[in-house]
C-alpha cells in the first residue's frame, strides 16, 4: 500500500502562496521529473508536459498514489507551435499558479561542424517555448495577482563558452529574460525565478554528448529551487554550481569566458580523442 509523504514545513508554502496546480515541462525525465516531484510532494497538483506519453503516464500515476493529488498528462512537443498551443489549451481550465519551464536539451563540439537542424530545434525549444508559455501565464498570473515563473537557466550562462557557443547562448537569454521579468512582474505579486545550476546526473549528457564529473542529483536541484522560490532572481542549486558561479564573481568575462571553455573541453575530451 502506498502511504502518502507528509509535505516539508517549508514546501506548504507554495501551494498557499501560489494556487493548486502546476504546470511542469520537460517533466519525463531529469530536472523537470524532479521538480513535478518535488512539488506534488508540497501537495500541489501538477500537469505533466512532455513529448513521450507513456512516461509522463507512470509519472502521473506515482504521484497520484504516492502523494494523492491530481495530475494532468500533457503529451506535447515544444519545438513547435502546436505542441505549446496544446499545453496552452489543455491548463486554460486549471487553477495554475507555477510554471516550471523545465524542458530543454543541449549540444557541445564545434559549432561550425554541428548539425544546424538540431541547432535550430535547441533554440526553439530552450528559448521560443520558454518565450511562449511564459509569455502566456505571466498575463494569468498578473490578473490573479499572484504565481511564479521557473525558468532554467545554466552556469555556463553568465558568459560565452567554447564548444558549447550555441547552448551557452541559450542560456543567455533565459538568464536576462528571467531578471528582466521578474522585476516587471514584482508589483503584481508575481515570483521569477532563474535556476542556474551545473553539470547535472540526467539524460542532458547523453544528448549533449558530454561526459561530466561530479554531476548533481536532480532532486537536489529542484528542491534547491523551490526552496529559493520567492526569495531569489538567480538559484545555483549544487555544489559545483556555487563553487564556479561564485568564484568567477569578480573574475573578468574575458577570463570567465577562457575558464569555462578550459571546463567544457574536459567534457568534450572524448569527441576528439
Amino acid at each position: 500500500m502506498n502511504v502518502a509523504r507528509e509535505p516539508a514545513k517549508d514546501t506548504r508554502r507554495l501551494r498557499a502562496r501560489y494556487g493548486e496546480w502546476a504546470v511542469v515541462t520537460g517533466a519525463s525525465d531529469g530536472i523537470g521529473r524532479a521538480f513535478a516531484s518535488e512539488l506534488a510532494r508540497s501537495g500541489m497538483n501538477v500537469a505533466l508536459v512532455a513529448r513521450r506519453a507513456a512516461l509522463l503516464e507512470q509519472l502521473a500515476r506515482e504521484l497520484s498514489e504516492t502523494y494523492e493529488v491530481a495530475c494532468r498528462v500533457i503529451v506535447a512537443d515544444l519545438a513547435t507551435q502546436d505542441g505549446n498551443r496544446m499545453l496552452i489549451k489543455s491548463t486554460d481550465s486549471l487553477e495554475v499558479g507555477v510554471l516550471v519551464a523545465a524542458a530543454g536539451f543541449g549540444t557541445s563540439g564545434e559549432f561550425v561542424d554541428s548539425d544546424l537542424d538540431n541547432e535550430e530545434t535547441m533554440l526553439n525549444v530552450n528559448c521560443l517555448a520558454s518565450l511562449r508559455v511564459a509569455w502566456h501565464f505571466a498575463r494569468r498570473f498578473r490578473d490573479r495577482k499572484r504565481g511564479a515563473i521557473v525558468l532554467l537557466s545554466s552556469i555556463v550562462a553568465f558568459q560565452g563558452v567554447k564548444r558549447s557557443a550555441h547552448y551557452a547562448a541559450t542560456k543567455a537569454y533565459i538568464q536576462n529574460f528571467a531578471e528582466g521579468l521578474r522585476e516587471k512582474l514584482r508589483a503584481s505579486n508575481v515570483d521569477v525565478l532563474a535556476v542556474a545550476p551545473g553539470p547535472v546526473a540526467s539524460g542532458f549528457a547523453s544528448r549533449a554528448n558530454m561526459k561530466m564529473n561530479g554531476a548533481e542529483r536532480p532532486e537536489t536541484v529542484a528542491k534547491g529551487s523551490l526552496d529559493a522560490l520567492g526569495r531569489a532572481t538567480t538559484t545555483r542549486p549544487g555544489v559545483l554550481s556555487k563553487v564556479l558561479g561564485y568564484s568567477l564573481a569578480m573574475t573578468p568575462r574575458w577570463g570567465r569566458v577562457k575558464i569555462m571553455s578550459a571546463v567544457m573541453k574536459g567534457m568534450t575530451a572524448h569527441q576528439t580523442s
